[in-house]
Formats: C-alpha cells, structure tokens, sequence
C-alpha cells in the first residue's frame, strides 16, 4: 500500500487549485438570499479545479481508467447541480435534486461491485431506512417519493464506496479509505441539506453543508488516482 505521505507529495501540488478555490468560497461568503451567475461560479469553482485535478493526471489515464472516467463525470453533474441549487428559491431545487442523483450512480458505478461486502449493504440500508424514517413526516407531494429514491442511490453509493475497507491486517488501498471518507461526508451534507429544507433550520447549516460537501469531492476525486480497473481488466469483466 502506498504511503500516506508519497500520496501528499504526489497528489498534494494538483489540489493546491481547489484549495485556494474552496478558500476563495468561504472568505468571500457570497449571500445565498441574492444568487448569481457570480456566486454560482465562485460555488463551482472548486469543483472546477477537482476536474483539473483528474485532467493532470493525463487525459491518457483517464481513458485507461472507467472508473476514474466515471468520477470525471460525476464531478461534471455535481457542477451542474451546484448551479442549479444556488437558484433553488427561484424553482430549480428538483433539478439539482437530479443532477446529484445522477452524479451518485456515476460514483456507485465508479467504485464497482466487488467486493460485495453484504453487511456493509445491510448497515448502510438500515442507515438509509432511518434517515428516511426521520425526513418521511415533513416532506409532502412529490418530494415524498423524490427524496426516498435519492436517500436509495445515496445510501448505495455509500455502501460501493465502503465496501473495500477492511480491518487492520487486511489489504487495502488509500484510495478506498479516501472513497469510504468521501461517501460519509457527502451523506452527513446531504442530510444536513434535507433537515435544514424540509424539517427545521439547522445552526450553521450552510458552513456545515459546504465543508463536508468539499471536503467529499476532494475525497471521491482522489479515490480515482489509484484506480481500482484499468481498461484491459474492465474488458475482461464485461467480457465474463
């Protein structure tokens, strides 16, 4: 396994963008109350510079890799949803809604079916059952059934992304610690996001929400430098 400090000097130049971005965000702290084609970019621009942070890799890598073309992809929906939430007043909630459920197949894809990892399914089913559980009595009309099939493809991605942790003395990458992590972030925001919408006004939900966001696609971006197929293995499977 790699160690963790030739993963920072290795992969830490390439996000010094996306930190500056992500400061640029919080020093800035543009109001969410007046959206604009300004602020929706300084929100995107992190996810701007995590795009960079794949394409330096080669664009060779990328195509080598399905897997970490998949995370390409998903940051490119995420974007897209990003700008879509900073006019969520204004109607276009259910559209960022969308494009973030289809950023979480392009993860789940991304990080595969192997190994199975049934328990982890299983603890993570029950922990999307209680999230729904809890959110279920404040939502009403289409966000009844928007929600759940959102809480479903969320709680799958988290447990694609968990699957390959293991216990001490087994072997594992970093990458899927870094996979693992990304999933859990992205879940605690997403949910902050939906008991702050639909239930009660959480304190300090937008610091909250923005930190764990960033801090799960820096996450789920660097799980794809140590990609877990490379395209020759990809053929061979779909050809099985």
């Amino acid at each position: 396994m790699v160690s963790p400090v030739t993963v920072v000097k290795s992969e830490g130049p390439k996000l010094v963008p996306f930190f500056k971005a992500t400061c640029v965000y919080f020093v800035l702290w543009l109001p969410s109350s007046s959206p604009s084609w300004v602020s929706t970019l300084i929100k995107c621009l992190p996810i701007f510079c995590l795009w960079l942070f794949l394409l330096a890799h080669g664009l060779g890598f990328l195509l080598a890799h399905p897997s970490a073309t998949r995370i390409f992809v998903g940051l490119v929906f995420s974007a897209v949803g990003d700008a879509f939430l900073i006019w969520q007043d204004q109607g276009y909630f259910v559209h960022g809604l969308l494009m973030f459920a289809v950023t979480h197949m392009f993860y789940a894809s991304a990080f595969g079916m192997r190994p199975l990892a049934l328990r982890t399914g299983l603890v993570m089913a029950a922990l999307s059952g209680l999230c729904y559980a809890l959110l279920y009595p404040c939502l009403s009309g289409a966000f009844t059934y928007l929600v759940g099939v959102y809480v479903a493809l969320i709680g799958f991605m988290g447990w694609r992304a968990m699957a390959g942790l293991r216990l001490a003395g087994a072997d594992w990458r970093w990458t899927e610690l870094a996979a693992g992590s990304g999933a859990f972030f992205f879940i605690i925001s997403d949910l902050t996001i939906a008991l702050n919408k639909f239930c009660f006004p959480v304190p300090y939900s937008r610091a909250l929400i923005m930190s764990t966001y960033y801090a799960a696609q820096m996450l789920v971006a660097l799980s794809a430098v140590e990609s877990r197929e490379p395209v020759e293995h990809y053929r061979l499977t779909k050809a099985n």
